[in-house]
C-alpha cells in the first residue's frame, strides 16, 4: 500500500470520528414511531448519519471508478458499498428481522459494478436496516447475543455495528479521495467557508 493511500485512509478515520451532538445535526426526519431516546434512538441517528454518508458518497463516484481497487485482492469502491448493503441485511437479521424476499447476500457483489443498482440497494438497505432497529424493544438492551462471532448484548452490538460501519465509511472516503473525489459535504463545507471568508463589497 502506497504512502498516499496510508494518509488519506488517516486521514479519513479522522473525519468519521465526531462527537455525537455533531451526528445528530445531520439526522433525516424520522418515522413517528421512531423512540426519542434511549439507545435505539441514539442508534438510528448514528444510522441516519451513516446512510446520509453512504449515498451521496456512492452517488459522487463515477461509474467507471466502482471497479478501481488499490491493490489486487482488495475490494473495489463499488464492492466496499455492496459489502455494506450485505451487511446491513445480514445484520438486520442477526437482529430478528427476515430478510426480505428475493435478497441474497450471496449475490449482491455481482452487481458492485453498476452504480445505479449499487445506490439504490444502499438505500433500500438502510431503510431495511432502519425497520429491523425499530422492531426492537428498548427494555431488551441488555439481552445477550452475538454480533460479528462475539457474545455481547443488544446495546453492544450497536456499539459495533458503528464501529464496522465507521470502518468502511473512512475506507470509502479514502478511495474516493485517491481518485481525486471531493466528499460532498466536504466540498459543501469548503463553499460555505469561502462565501464566508469573502470581503464584503
Amino acid at each position: 500500500m502506497n504512502k498516499k493511500l496510508l494518509y488519506f485512509l488517516a486521514v479519513a478515520a479522522l473525519a468519521v470520528c465526531r462527537t455525537p451532538h455533531a451526528r445528530a445535526q445531520d439526522t433525516h426526519s424520522s418515522s413517528a414511531a421512531s423512540p426519542t431516546s434511549g439507545a435505539r434512538a441514539e442508534f438510528l441517528a448514528e444510522l441516519a448519519y451513516y446512510e446520509e454518508r453512504f449515498t451521496r458518497l456512492a452517488e459522487a463516484v463515477p461509474a467507471d471508478k466502482y471497479g478501481w481497487r488499490p491493490a489486487e485482492g482488495v475490494r473495489s469502491i463499488g464492492e466496499v458499498y455492496a459489502h455494506i448493503v450485505a451487511a446491513n441485511y445480514g445484520i438486520a437479521r442477526a437482529f430478528g428481522t427476515a430478510m426480505p424476499t428475493g435478497i441474497d447476500p450471496k449475490t449482491i457483489n455481482a452487481t458492485a459494478n453498476d452504480k445505479p443498482k449499487v445506490v439504490q440497494e444502499l438505500k433500500d438497505s438502510f431503510a431495511h436496516f432502519r425497520q429491523a432497529i425499530l422492531a426492537l424493544s428498548d427494555s431488551d438492551s441488555d439481552k445477550a447475543m452475538k454480533m460479528f462471532g462475539r457474545q455481547t448484548t443488544q446495546r453492544g452490538a450497536f456499539i459495533m455495528v458503528t464501529g464496522h460501519t465507521g470502518e468502511h465509511l473512512g475506507q470509502s472516503i479514502a478511495y474516493a479521495r485517491t481518485n481525486g473525489i471531493v466528499p460532498p459535504w466536504t466540498e459543501e463545507s469548503q463553499q460555505q467557508q469561502k462565501a464566508a471568508d469573502k470581503p464584503k463589497q
